[in-house]
């Protein structure tokens, strides 16, 4: 069985999404997406996430999924040039969560997350470290094997 990087991460916003304090985020937003969309590996993501769901039912958390052919697509893009702005810039629109606030884990070839499962990720690795059910990009596992 094939399997696809699915990736969670979570915000925890300074203010409203249409404050000052947002606009730069927000505005860029398309963009980021856009270029997503367009890297190499990118399979699928959640529209809508950062303003369309609530994660563990708190309207100050937004959410971002995707789902990625392997860690290495993942990672470009992540640190690549359309997304390493706005994280580097990311202190300014978003509190400083001591907890983790992304998770990685396998999903087989086709299948798309929920945000129940991208909770569910998120809760176990905040409650048992990194392990092959959710982990983190310091600390990876591999697909399962076949």
């Amino acid at each position: 069985m094939a399997y696809e990087l699915a990736q969670v991460n979570i915000g925890r916003m300074r203010a409203p999404l249409d404050s000052p304090v947002m606009q730069d985020f927000m505005d860029g937003l398309a963009e980021v997406n856009a270029a997503a969309d367009a890297a190499e590996g990118f399979v699928w993501r959640l529209v809508d996430g950062a303003t369309g769901f609530r994660f563990w039912g708190d309207e100050w958390l937004i959410v971002n999924m995707s789902v990625w052919t392997d860690a290495e697509a993942f990672r470009a893009y992540v640190y690549g040039p359309a997304h390493r702005p706005f994280l580097q810039r990311r202190r300014e629109w978003f509190a400083h969560l001591r907890e983790a606030v992304t998770a990685l884990w396998w999903v087989p070839a086709g299948e798309r997350p929920t945000v129940e499962d991208a909770e569910k990720r998120l809760t176990l690795l905040r409650e048992k470290g990194p392990t092959p059910e959710a982990f983190t990009m310091k600390a990876e596992f591999g697909p399962p094997a076949p």
